[in-house]
């Protein structure tokens, strides 16, 4: 009853001369509908700041759609308050929200000179303003000022005037993208609000009235003069003595905006900007920018450092980029990653959204694969270049880098020297969709067509899945799907997201463990000796068509990490004067970052397993240069036979590494 009442005057102050009591009343019906639920949760919330932190407890971003970081009022300079109060609310400690003494004064004002002619808001209607009534903000009208009054006293009745004053210097905008006092003292004067000096919080309370027409780096001598006027009012109002003023009156004006990015991002950018993606998958977009959100990262900024340090002492600052992605096997946890040169010129991540041919590194889905099925490491397989390959509608004719080949050789020789023909014939023989089939399970998400050509890396897949996927066999074929956020806490300091990963068993134990002994020779003696790092380690190089994409993924049991070099627009890689391989760009990369990564661990050699049951006659692989038309038993396998390659012209689709098996060029 008291709240209509209120309105009922405040209506008769302002229509009465207009229009008559009963048509005030009706007003006051009308108006007073509709109004926001002040008990609503969250009704008097304004937008904060989402931060980032990574697992070392690192602030790496603030994300936003109003830069704002809420404080109590404990942490601003007493002088902050007092001069708001003292130039926007002289009577704001006597008022039940409204001020009836500045509202008569404003009511002769408006009758006078027209209506807008003076305000009589309070600082708790201009808070209900800027929050509750948002979307009334531009309304300037009787109504809108009938219904700010009615929810200022309802907040009064909630909070008290400390609490109010608390939210109100947290909610007001003071320019230049600053909204709450700690944003307002970051941007003008580059300190937190609790140092502030008697003369800059004068300057900061006088900049809401207009933000835009008094921006101090834009309008210095009209900001001095509103910020005089802000300690006149002190002054009359005993906020602070004689002496004071002077001294503050007489201080120059000394801005310094803060070295904050524009972005918000402090760190790893490609990171932080992969995990505002995925929390704009699980969250509104709200929530994500205002929503004061907690954001706890697998991140480790000791390993980022490394890995960003690696990738920009190999790389010109004029030429080809690289991406690096590291994984904790046992979790899935992403600990580094580098998506790129610079962020800031170019956004696209090549380390999450650049799908690019991985060249021989694919080869390891097929040993696996192999491996799973019964094929043995020792089993020997012909070597002979060129290979031809009977698909339909024209055979798939494979070469050798080396030229010839070296006859019969083992399986576990021709992946350390990565020959292709040994792998197109394996792959041929135990058909490209368990090949698929078994990539998928351990990582591999972007969707492949089942063509023997796969096994050559012919097809486009992410650095990231790469990683994750030679990640299961560093944890002994249990595979983690990656994990870039761990948890998430709200506002409120409630956990709203606590991420817990499952891991599973998607490749025996036995297989994995075989495998990781046949992709050690690889860094050993095969394609990646400059990967070699003093512990117990295995990985693949790859090298696309055309020397476009140079890859090496390797792992040790405690650590994956995938690296990819070439040019944003695909075309040959030169470095070091010569074009490029995995092996001799990516694993020195891989070398220096693995390191330091693992310096100060304990040097421990992958679990062992027992040896599969190998059963190589189940499949014939096919020999010679000229191949029959025989294909795979259909009943096995449902590749279909005759598949349109994606490889074109020339006939050797893949360039592999420059390596024999007896002298492998690293």
């Amino acid at each position: 009853m008291l709240l209509r009442v209120l309105a009922i005057i405040l209506i008769a102050v302002l229509v009465v001369a207009l229009s008559g009591v009963a048509v005030a009343a009706a007003a006051v019906n009308t108006w007073l509908d509709n109004l926001p639920d002040p008990n609503a949760p969250g009704a008097f919330d304004v937008a904060q700041a989402t931060r980032i932190y990574s697992s070392d407890g690192k602030l790496l971003a603030r994300i936003y759609l109003e830069n704002r970081t809420v404080i109590p009022i404990a942490q601003m300079s007493p002088d902050l308050p007092h001069a708001v109060v003292a130039v926007e609310d002289e009577r704001f400690y006597k008022h039940n929200g409204v001020d009836m003494v500045g509202l008569a004064r404003a009511v002769v004002m408006n009758l006078t000179e027209g209506f807008g002619a003076e305000g009589a808001s309070t600082i708790t209607q201009q808070y209900i303003r800027n929050t509750i009534l948002l979307d009334e903000a531009l309304d300037v009208s009787i109504k809108r000022k009938v219904r700010e009054a009615y929810l200022a006293i309802e907040l009064e009745k909630r909070y008290d005037k400390q609490q109010i004053l608390e939210m109100y210097l947290n909610a007001i905008y003071f320019g230049e993208g600053a909204h709450g006092a700690e944003a307002a003292s970051r941007t003008y004067f580059s300190k937190h609000a609790n140092e502030l000096t008697l003369a800059e919080s004068a300057l900061l309370a006088g900049l809401p009235q207009q933000p835009g027409r008094l921006d101090p780096y834009e309008y210095p001598d009209a900001a001095i003069k509103r910020r005089n006027v802000v300690l006149s009012r002190m002054l009359e109002q005993k906020y602070i003595t004689q002496a004071q003023y002077d001294e503050a009156v007489a201080t120059p004006l000394q801005l310094k905006r803060s070295k904050d990015p524009e972005d918000g991002i402090y760190q790893a950018p490609f990171y932080v900007a992969h995990v505002k993606k995925l929390l704009q998958q699980r969250f509104s977009k709200e929530v994500v920018f205002g929503g004061g959100l907690k954001v706890y990262t697998a991140l480790d900024t000791r390993l980022q450092g490394y890995a960003e340090e690696a990738m920009h002492a190999a790389l010109p600052a004029k030429g080809p980029e690289g991406a690096l992605v590291s994984i904790n096997p046992k979790n899935g946890h992403v600990v580094a990653l580098v998506g790129g040169k610079n962020y800031r010129k170019n956004k696209f991540n090549l380390a999450t959204q650049g799908h690019r041919q991985a060249g021989s590194a694919f080869k390891t889905f097929t040993l696996v694969t192999a491996l799973d099925l019964g094929v043995s490491p020792s089993t020997m397989v012909d070597s002979s270049s060129p290979a031809r390959i009977p698909t339909k509608p024209r055979p798939w004719i494979v070469s050798n880098s080396e030229g010839r080949g070296s006859g019969s050789m083992s399986f576990r020789s021709a992946t350390a020297a990565s020959v292709n023909t040994v792998f197109a014939r394996v792959a041929w023989a135990i058909g490209a969709k368990k090949i698929v089939k078994m990539a998928n399970k351990m990582g591999i998400e972007t969707p492949l067509k089942a063509y023997p050509s796969l096994t050559l890396g012919a097809q486009n897949v992410t650095p990231l899945e790469m990683t994750s996927a030679y990640a299961t066999l560093a944890n002994n074929g249990k595979h983690y799907d990656p994990v870039f956020i761990t948890k998430v806490v709200d506002k409120n300091g409630q956990v709203i997201l606590d991420v817990k990963p499952e891991g599973k068993q998607v490749v025996k134990r036995t297989v994995a463990y075989a495998a990781t002994q046949v992709l050690k020779g690889v860094i050993s003696g095969g394609t990646a000796t400059r990967a070699r790092i003093g512990r117990p380690a295995a990985g693949k190089t790859g090298t696309s068509q055309d020397h476009r994409d140079v890859w090496f993924v390797g792992y040790t049991p405690q650590l994956a990490t995938g690296i990819w070099v070439g040019h944003r627009t695909e075309k040959t890689i030169y470095l070091h004067g010569g074009r490029a391989f995995g092996g001799t760009v990516c694993a020195p990369i891989w070398r220096q970052y693995m390191t330091r990564a693992l310096k100060g661990k304990k040097v421990v050699d992958f679990k062992s397993a027992p040896s599969p049951k190998w059963h190589p006659s189940r499949f014939k692989i096919p020999r010679g240069s000229v191949e029959t038309s025989k294909t795979p038993d259909k009943k096995k396998d449902k590749t279909k036979p005759t598949p349109v390659t994606p490889v074109p012209t020339p006939p050797t689709p893949v360039t592999p590494d420059p390596s024999t098996p007896t002298s492998p060029t690293p």
